[in-house]
């Protein structure tokens, strides 16, 4: 991409540090050339990005899935011209992303600025970072690893320990930090050409082995094959958690009996709490997105094992809403997108009448059978 005069005679000043709203380490996928773009999350990019575009390009983001713009690299003065592309829960930054990461030299690790500003997304890779990757270690099998050496843990949701549908999703950067940074090169693309790969998977609690699949799914990772056996063998709930690292070509995974976290708290009242972002407040597609986790751990955990299946059947299902700041009841859907769910129905008469705008919070929970929310 050509570098456009006008934009190189600007002097470049760097922001300080609170003007830069969206800050990054870079993943492996995020620094990988044959498939070249950047990652980054629907929140932040719909706070600090689609909010400040104009009218024109927020409608054709919304009808077409994703829009044009010129992007400057503040710390050269080049500008390019880049995509943003809607991806549901996350946004792609793509176009001449390939070209950045070459130039720059990007690495897993380094830190990547951004923001939005006249008309134009700014962004800057401050040179004096030092970039730490961790070491490889290749170890015979040791006494029970310690605390700090099960880099992966996760608390486990209804979604994670459903037999009809048996799969464990894993945040993309921890897979890629502590799973595939251990890969070979030719491991690492034959999962990006495939979007999958068998892995040896061994239970440390028995050290029985599990030929398994590790597959890709943009923003996360799942881990499939034999997950359903193990979760029948060791009888896995809602609530356990898990334990994960690779050492030795292998997926080692622990589930210590001792641990159960509690996901229905009496601490506080309501438990989700969101600050809302444009596309909830938009009322040309009007939805709630909801993180997948506290749905499940506070709305789903309360429901009947029928109504579960269900939702997991048809991927949405009528419930019965209440305003607790009016009293108002609505009849609603809750609709289920995979990491994340959807409320629908009503959601765009709400946004209406309670006037909301980005930013402000919204709070639930379940209460008798009824999806029950305020904004204070």
């Amino acid at each position: 991409m050509k570098r456009t005069p006008y934009y190189n005679a600007l002097s470049i000043v760097p922001p300080v540090q609170d003007q830069w709203p969206i800050k990054k380490a870079l993943t492996l996928s995020d620094v990988d050339i044959t498939h070249p773009f950047l990652t980054l999350s629907r929140q932040q990019v719909d706070s600090h990005i689609v909010v400040h575009m104009s009218q024109q390009q927020q409608d054709h983001l919304r009808a077409v899935g994703q829009v044009d713009f010129n992007a400057r690299d503040d710390d050269t003065g080049e500008m390019y011209v880049m995509k943003l592309k809607w991806r549901g829960s996350y946004y792609n930054l793509i176009g001449k992303w390939g070209k950045v990461v070459r130039g720059k030299r990007l690495n897993v690790g380094q830190d990547i600025y951004i923001r939005w500003s006249n008309g134009c997304l700014h962004f800057s890779v401050p040179q004096q970072q030092v970039v730490t990757m961790p070491p490889l270690r290749m170890l015979a099998l040791p006494a029970p690893p310690a605390q700090d050496q099960w880099p992966i843990k996760k608390v486990l949701t209804l979604s994670d320990v459903d037999l009809n549908h048996p799969f464990l999703p894993l945040p993309r950067r921890l897979v890629e930090d502590h799973i595939l940074l251990n890969w070979t090169q030719e491991q690492r693309e034959l999962l990006r050409r495939e979007e999958q790969v068998n892995v040896n998977a061994r239970d440390y609690d028995t050290g029985e082995i599990y030929l398994m699949k590790l597959k890709w799914r943009g923003n996360y990772y799942n881990l499939i094959g034999k997950w359903g056996t193990i979760i029948r063998q060791k009888g896995l709930g809602v609530g356990k958690e898990i334990n994960l690292r690779w050492m030795n070509e292998c997926l080692y995974f622990s589930v210590p009996q001792e641990r159960y976290i509690a996901t229905a708290s009496g601490q506080d009242n309501w438990p989700i709490k969101k600050a809302l972002t444009s596309s909830d407040v938009d009322i040309n597609h009007p939805f709630l997105t909801l993180p997948g986790k506290a749905v499940e751990d506070h709305i789903l955990f309360y429901w009947t094992p029928q109504a579960r299946e269900q939702l997991r059947n048809e991927h949405q299902i009528n419930v019965n809403a209440r305003d607790e700041d009016t009293g108002d009841l609505y009849l609603m859907k809750l609709r289920w997108r995979g990491s994340y769910y959807n409320l629908i129905g009503k959601w765009g008469k709400i946004v209406r009448g309670k006037k909301l705008h980005v930013g402000r919070e919204i709070r639930l929970r379940w209460e008798n059978g009824c999806l029950l929310f305020s904004v204070p």
